[in-house]
């Protein structure tokens, strides 16, 4: 009797999630019956494509869902990202463009299903693999581990989530077929008592429909990651052969739906490499394999869209490869939505499986504007060390993390008391460096090439700055447990430790306030100018001629520019743009040359000989 009413309870607490979450569909069931996913009673494949609701400003949402629905697809599987969701301990934000909750009722509108992804671990080329950066302000604590702080956080954040999605479950009417536990965890580790740990929190937060995971074909990553009593999804790319990896899988389990959880239909670029492209009818050939054989799959990505602001990721193993601003991903759908040639060959795939019964493929929206932008100059600048916060006093110095900082940058300043020649190296510099004296650049260093040492000329009397770039927190991978950032280990000059140090944090969370004048200033410094128009439109800003920084058009912030390419263009939403006076912002941490900035119709991909590994 008590499991009843316990039941009971649930269920109208469930009801009520729905109705406050504007449920207005009937519920519809979903099942597994052998190898087969089961829709309102009968066998489902499903036909995903992955896109992030961050990635893509909200007021595209629908007319990406709706070219989705034009390729064939009958599912949305999308990620939520902990780090944009829990900026701060207990601050939560779930508004504008991370309502995750109306991207799911959007989605449901528009004729798809979704596969719901909330980690707490995400990977997804992202920052820390979605987690918040503040975690590791806790010294020793092991985040995706069993270690109680870990466990408490995610276990706070995910009961948050749930509140927003677990009401939008198919069971309630609402268009989540099944919610991924974890990550691609058998990529990284095998303990069972943190992966039930992840799985007991999304059900306590609310999750009562299917749950599956998703990991490579690998049976050492398949054992690791996976429950017996869940499906398990593979994923692999155009690279890969899926009659292989199916028959890796098979010989793991048997008798279960078979589903590419992520099929990398195209990659994404670090900074220094090309950028990468991949032939439409490997993808094409694969999708029509999977489908003349019921196995259900999701196009990673579909359209990926861009990392805005400071959240690309980085890979850390022998190398550190920080990843580029641009989520393109040679996807069907680019950039800026439009469909690409991938796009038509992957469609007329799909369209070659359908059922006999089934209507025809929706026609594509109509496109949006793209507009092209003339050349204007930023003519006004300002010294980023202008406008500085109060520092913190520290006797050798700290990390980002510690300094209650995620992104940016972070200036470390020290007064030279005796002039001198040699070697300045910076401990666990993390990640680029600009050093200079005065008025005296002294030079750069790049933890993409293993740079901490500069042979140096110091004079007496002035204070020696290091301005120290985040430029991405490991995303996958073991090392991504100790990825602080700025400073992390020691300061020496000639060997002996420098003590005494004055720390400014730089989240740049503010540029437009900047102390900005028509005289010029030396990088590292931010840049003004205006541009009017008279009907907006997507652009992409060439940043060829700049060095190394980002760029706010309007106060959003569109990423980093690196002039190593490959990418030579920021993409620019017409939403973020208005009719009439528009502001544009670059900081540049070097001196390229140009104060100019023009849009574009079309994206720049061009890598220096010179920048080549």
């Amino acid at each position: 009797m008590q499991n009843r009413r316990d039941f009971l309870k649930i269920g109208v607490a469930s009801v009520a999630a729905g109705k406050a979450l504007g449920q207005t569909q009937p519920p519809h069931s979903f099942a597994i019956e052998g190898e087969n996913f089961i829709l309102d009673g009968a066998p489902f494949v499903i036909r995903s494509g992955e896109m992030h609701y961050p990635r893509v400003p909200r007021a595209y949402w629908r007319d990406r869902m709706r070219k989705m629905k034009s390729l064939g697809l009958n599912t949305l599987c999308t990620y939520v990202f902990w780090n944009l969701h829990e900026p701060e301990p207990g601050r939560f934000d779930f508004s504008g463009n991370l309502d995750l909750a109306e991207y799911l009722r959007t989605a449901q509108s528009e004729g798809l299903w979704v596969l719901l992804r909330p980690g707490p671990y995400i990977c997804s080329e992202w920052d820390f693999g979605g987690m918040p950066a503040w975690l590791l302000a806790t010294p020793g604590l092991t985040v995706r581990s069993a270690d109680p702080r870990f466990l408490a956080a995610a276990e706070h954040y995910m009961k948050r989530v749930g509140r927003e999605a677990a009401g939008l479950g198919i069971k309630h009417g609402g268009p989540i077929l099944m919610v991924q536990v974890e990550n691609e965890y058998g990529s990284y580790g095998s303990d069972p008592t943190y992966k039930n740990a992840v799985r007991k929190m999304i059900v306590d937060a609310g999750f009562d429909g299917q749950l599956y995971t998703s990991d490579g074909s690998d049976r050492k990553q398949l054992e690791g990651g996976t429950f017996a009593d869940l499906p398990a999804a593979i994923n692999f790319g155009d690279q890969n052969n899926p009659a292989r990896e199916f028959d890796n899988f098979s010989k793991f389990r048997t008798n279960v739906p078979r589903i590419c959880g992520e099929y990398w239909d195209g990659w994404f670029d670090h900074w220094g490499e090309v950028h990468h492209t991949t032939p439409a009818t490997r993808s094409a050939n694969a999708v029509d394999w999977m489908l003349s054989r019921n196995i259900s799959f999701s196009l990673y990505m579909v359209h990926g869209g861009s990392t805005f602001g400071f959240m690309a990721g980085a890979n850390l193993g022998r190398d550190y490869e920080p990843i580029i601003s641009a989520y393109d991903y040679d996807a069907a759908i680019d950039e800026a939505g439009r469909p690409t040639e991938k796009f038509r060959i992957i469609q007329a795939a799909i369209r070659k499986r359908l059922p006999a019964s089934s209507p025809d493929l929706p026609p594509l929206p109509s496109p949006l504007p793209i507009i092209a932008i003339p050349r204007f100059e930023l003519k006004q600048s300002a010294a980023l060390t202008a406008r500085l916060p109060k520092p913190i006093a520290a006797e050798h110095p700290i990390c980002m993390e510690a300094a209650g900082q995620s992104y940016g940058f972070i200036l470390y300043r020290k007064r030279v008391e005796h002039a001198g020649k040699g070697t300045l190296e910076i401990g666990g510099m993390h990640d680029y460096a600009v050093v200079w004296q005065g008025e005296r650049r002294l030079g750069t260093l790049d933890r993409r090439k293993k740079q901490e040492r500069l042979d140096v000329d110091l004079v007496a009397g002035e204070p020696l700055d290091i301005l120290v770039e985040n430029m991405a927190r490991s995303n996958f991978g073991p090392l991504l447990v100790s990825e602080r950032k700025g400073i992390t280990g020691k300061v020496t000059f000639n060997g002996e430790a420098w003590t005494g140090w004055e720390v400014y944090p730089l989240p740049m969370t503010d540029a437009v306030r900047w102390p900005f004048a028509p005289k010029p200033a030396q990088p590292p410094a931010l840049f003004r100018g205006t541009f009017q128009l008279s009907a907006t439109g997507d652009t992409f800003l060439d940043t060829r001629g700049w060095g190394h920084g980002f760029v706010w058009i309007n106060d959003h912030n569109l990423g980093r520019y690196w002039k190593i390419g490959p990418q030579q263009t920021l993409y620019c939403p017409a939403p973020w743009l208005r009719t009439g006076e528009n502001e544009a912002i670059v900081l540049d941490l070097e001196n390229g040359g140009t104060r100019s900035l023009e849009g574009l119709t079309d994206p720049v991909y061009e890598t220096p000989k010179t920048t080549l590994p």
